[in-house]
């Protein structure tokens, strides 16, 4: 591997050397190093387990290695908390954003260093004119006074995103950054970071998403299985070549979708409406039929799928499942009539954190792990087993706290703990965000697997490959409403983009 000549005549901003750490019964690092640049992003790149997340919160002081050293400007350092980090110049973007819906925007940016006058308050004045020049910064057109709790997933991050950047940081981590932005926000963070570059931060870049890596990043480290396998010049590289170091082996297909042959319809949306959300949306999902949702952030889909599955009320409309009229009132009765959603943000809505692995997956399926009104260890376990291992989840075990396992693995956990419940359809709002390519393919195979074994799957999506790759027919929203309907034969990038933009009229296949 050619030595880059640029950075091995600079100091890095920051080097971890032989880091390893240990949990019971698992050894998450081992024997680690990682050297950060001003100026430069490094991606750091790995499957889920791999060990990123936990060297990022060694980084950050939220944990202390059991061995090796920190330097930063080559002078040996300790992190033992997270204040202790931010002062001497870490900071964080980190994937699920950290932020309290009750404050506003501009109290969240400056939260534990807000501004302050001569007689030791708030200056709120001030802290709400800075807030707003951040957010300026981060491409965020906000208004700092607002409540947090009124904004999406893509804003919030923007505001996480202009809380980093209100402290003076020497390194600036930035985890799945650009996993809930929209394409224009996306691009807006691309130029922030060449900002970043250009006053001389050292960015540490984590991201499944090959194409952002090869977009923005100078340099690359590989782990695997906690153990640095690569590093070195991007420009050096191919997608292969770290796909091959990140899983030990070639992925030959990050979509292995199966001929199935499409049954009769078994879901049947007619007239669904929302006072302010959606309008007008009528399809039929088939037996063993994969139907993909795409479009761009506040497009409408998420909040469609939520009001199906009993969140919130539609004003009118109706639902048909195998023919019979269904009536939902509350998620626990879409959960009883077999439809079941898997939700985007699985931190908040998915996993329950501090509960074990198995009991996770079998919370909405105690009917079948108990007998007499007593719950069955064993069968808790061998159902948790069963649908855990098809996902290829990496844990410990499966008494490990779900909060421990990195966002990938749990998502799996939240994917395996719906699957459980064996649906009729399910609904999959982002399945893969978050999850590595090797992950990313396990979870695609096992939906391929679902389909070819009759179960019905919506499955939305912002990742165009992942819309083309694994539908047989994809649905396009723009502002709540439907607007392109199209066939797997006739599927194009551009005409997804160009429908989910509005930039023209799209041609519809057949009725979907």
């Amino acid at each position: 591997m050619l030595q880059d000549t640029t950075t091995s005549r600079i100091k890095p901003a920051i080097a971890l050397e032989g880091i390893s750490k240990s949990f019971p019964g698992v050894r998450a690092l081992s024997d680690v190093s990682l050297a950060l640049y001003p100026g430069s992003v490094t991606a750091l790149v790995g499957e889920n387990g791999a060990g990123k997340s936990t060297l990022v919160k060694i980084l950050t002081g939220i944990y202390q290695p059991d061995a090796g050293v920190i330097r930063i400007a080559e002078t040996e350092t300790t992190f033992p908390t997270a204040l202790a980090a931010a002062r001497a110049g870490v900071t964080a973007i980190h994937q699920e954003t950290v932020l309290f819906d009750e404050l506003s925007v501009a109290e969240n940016i400056f939260l534990g260093h807000a501004p302050r006058n001569r007689f030791g308050l708030i200056d709120w004045t001030k802290l709400n004119a800075d807030a707003a020049a951040l957010l300026q910064r981060a491409g965020a057109d906000l208004d700092p006074t607002i409540r947090l709790r009124d904004l999406g997933i893509a804003r919030k991050h923007l505001v996480a995103i202009a809380r980093a950047l209100s402290v003076d940081a020497r390194v600036v981590i930035m985890d799945e950054p650009t996993a809930a932005l929209s394409h224009k926000e996306i691009h807006e963070l691309y130029a922030l970071i060449e900002r970043l570059k250009a006053d001389g931060k050292a960015i540490l870049f984590i991201s499944h998403k090959f194409d952002e890596i090869f977009r923005i990043a100078d340099r690359y480290t590989v782990f695997r299985d906690g153990a640095m396998v690569g590093e070195g010049l991007i420009a050096d590289v191919s997608q292969d070549d770290l796909v091959r170091m990140m899983v030990g082996r070639a992925v030959d297909s990050v979509y292995p979708k199966k001929a199935v042959e499409i049954g009769e319809p078994v879901l049947t949306v007619s007239g669904y409406r929302h006072p302010t959300e959606f309008d007008d949306i009528n399809f039929e999902l088939r037996r063993g039929e994969i139907l993909g949702f795409y479009g761009l952030i506040g497009a409408g889909r998420s909040e469609f799928m939520q009001s199906l599955i009993g969140v919130t009320r539609p004003s009118a409309g109706a639902i048909r499942l195998d023919g019979e009229v269904l009536v939902i009132r509350s998620p626990a009765e879409a959960i009883r009539a077999g439809i079941v959603y898997v939700p985007e943000e699985r931190g908040r809505q998915g996993a329950i954190i501090g509960m074990p692995i198995f009991q996770n997956v079998t919370l909405p399926s105690l009917s079948h792990t108990s007998r007499s009104g007593f719950l069955r260890l064993a069968n808790e376990f061998a159902l948790a087993r069963e649908y855990t291992s098809r996902l290829d989840l990496r844990a410990a075990s499966l008494d490990q706290d779900v909060g421990t396992l990195s966002g990938g693995n749990q998502q799996k956990v939240v994917i395996a703990k719906w699957l459980a419940t064996r649906p009729k359809v399910i609904i999959l709002d982002e399945p893969t965000k978050g999850i590595d390519i090797g992950s990313k393919a396990a979870v695609h195979a096992f939906m391929s697997e679902l389909a070819a074994q009759g179960l019905s799957v919506i499955m939305v999506s912002s990742e165009i490959p992942e819309i083309m790759g694994m539908s047989d027919r994809v649905i396009v929203m723009r502002e709540g409403r439907i607007v392109g309907r199209f066939e797997r034969p006739v599927l194009t990038a551009e005409t997804l983009v160009r429908a989910a933009a509005g930039i023209e009229a799209p041609s519809e296949g057949r009725a979907a």
